[in-house]
């Protein structure tokens, strides 16, 4: 890890998080998006952490997500990274990921903003997609529409049912010590 890289855990601050696949491969195919999507919300039920955004690229994925109620943020992000990487077996012995990640703690609404502006328009900027709501693999279209997805995403379609149900969940967004 650079020397320079602060990582802020514990704060209840959301984490702008990214990490790659091994040498940057694109091994990230529609049916391996798929899995990863699968395996980051079963992930998301077992740590009790809630994901305010996400997109799946063909060699690296952005996650916009909470600090989990149960163990830590690595070991979260560790037990989704292993989960893809055992479901989508290639060589064996060969490594799927990237052995770390980027983190990058969300201390302002403005920031949670323009990550989640970052994240959705990633597919765009790639020449992947012509628009955020053609890339099927991130949060955009729940944003958009409402309609759930196969990750479950707090946003404020999520939040008003919640409320509905009267369950909240937060997130504080101030600066780190």
């Amino acid at each position: 890890m650079p020397w320079s890289l602060l990582r802020f855990h514990q704060t209840g601050q959301l984490h702008f998080i990214t990490f790659s696949c091994y040498r940057r491969r694109a091994l990230l195919s529609p049916q391996n998006r798929v899995v990863f999507e699968q395996a980051l919300e079963r992930m998301r039920r077992k740590y009790g952490f809630f994901v305010s955004g996400y997109v799946v690229m063909p060699e690296h994925v952005h996650l916009l997500m909470s600090e989990p109620g149960r163990s830590t943020l690595a070991s979260a992000l560790q037990g989704i990274k292993q989960s893809v990487s055992l479901r989508i077996a290639t060589a064996k012995d060969a490594p799927f990921w990237q052995a770390r990640y980027y983190d990058f703690n969300v201390f302002s609404e403005q920031k949670r903003i323009e990550k989640l502006k970052y994240m959705h328009r990633n597919p765009v900027e790639r020449g992947l997609c012509d628009r955020p709501e053609d890339w099927e693999w991130s949060s955009f279209r729940q944003y958009a529409t409402g309609c759930d997805g196969r990750v479950e995403i707090e946003c404020q379609w999520t939040a008003r049912r919640r409320e509905k149900m009267g369950v909240s969940l937060t997130a504080k967004l101030t600066t780190p010590p």
